[in-house]
């Protein structure tokens, strides 16, 4: 009898370990999206006005969830748009995806020109060039200036697949603002 209870105990003791066991392993293969708590999604973004505060600099970082993609403008700027699709030079309307390195493209519609008042360009990169060294990103693959024209600035942004996606406004420093675009780097 008392082998009995014996075994009846261990066998609870064991059941409970593999239920424990396999709820951490499930755990683990999810732990990476729902630790980050992403729940951005991959539609497009839009918000919003045109500002005429032009662009001065893009620059790129990794986080532990994400690539985020920051350019800033000398001034007050909140319109943007951004979705996964071809992007296009603008002025001339050249497709983008063929210089664009990544498994996905997505296309960044900036409501503010890369020029000042007398048309001279505020950032140095010139139409279909790569403006970031992303050698060591997670999921950013590539980052093309598609230049500026009528007070839009368009980016094609390459990434290693079609990922969620954020993108928001920050002011400063100082007078100048930030359009943020994070892509996570997995679902």
């Amino acid at each position: 009898m008392r082998i009995r209870s014996t075994l009846t105990a261990l066998a609870v003791v064991l059941a409970g370990l593999v239920a424990s066991a396999g709820s951490s392993t499930a755990a683990g293969t999810t732990t990476g999206s729902a630790s980050c708590g992403i729940t951005w999604g991959s539609a497009e973004k839009s918000a919003g006005a045109p500002s005429d505060a032009p662009l001065v600099d893009v620059r790129i970082g990794q986080h532990d969830c994400y690539d985020r993609v920051v350019f800033e403008f000398a001034g007050p700027v909140d319109g943007y748009a951004v979705g996964y699709g071809e992007t296009w030079t603008e002025g001339e309307g050249l497709a983008l995806s063929p210089y664009t390195a990544g498994g996905a493209l997505l296309r960044v519609s900036l409501r503010a020109p890369a020029y000042d008042a007398e048309h001279q360009g505020t950032v140095p990169y010139a139409v279909g060039e790569h403006v970031a060294n992303l050698l060591r990103c997670a999921t950013l693959r590539d980052v093309v200036f598609g230049g500026s024209f009528e007070g839009y600035s368009t980016f094609a942004v390459g990434v290693r697949a079609r990922l969620p996606f954020r993108t928001f406004t920050l002011a400063g420093p100082g007078t100048h603002s930030r359009i943020v675009l994070d892509v996570a780097h997995q679902w």
